[in-house]
């Protein structure tokens, strides 16, 4: 009798490596995030989507406050084409990182969600900044 586990045959190598590549293009995590802002020069921008008061509890230092309904065509113009986004929420439980997401993909912008939001920050041990 087949377990929980394989009750499920598992893909193939070639479908697994198709997937988890298309996995990794939307996503990031925050060990990532954490490594390239430390490098000095990340090459995105870092999205906090929650209201301001949220952020200036705490938030992910050299991240910028965009609450995800204020992300629009024209406020995304402030970057160049091109520029990778990626966006964070509170964590698991909160999907206005994936709301935001969802916006600059319908703009065209390019887009990472940052899994674990402040959540996972703060479970791989990192420090948060606060203030606005």
């Amino acid at each position: 009798m087949a377990s929980l586990v394989t009750e499920i045959p598992a893909a193939s190598p070639a479908d697994a490596a198709v997937h988890f590549a298309r996995k990794l293009s939307l996503e990031t995590d925050c060990w990532d995030v954490h490594a390239s802002l430390k490098s000095g020069s990340p090459d995105f921008v870092l999205l906090d989507v929650r209201g301001p008061a949220a952020f200036a509890q705490g938030h992910v230092p050299g991240a910028l406050n965009l609450p995800h309904g204020k992300i629009t065509e024209r406020r995304m113009m402030e970057w160049p084409e091109g520029t990778l986004f990626v966006v964070y929420c509170a964590g698991p439980h909160c999907n206005g990182a994936d709301r935001a997401a969802l916006r600059l993909a319908r703009i065209g912008r390019p887009v990472k969600l940052m899994i674990g939001g402040v959540t996972g920050w703060i479970d791989e041990g990192f420090a948060l900044d606060s203030g606005s």
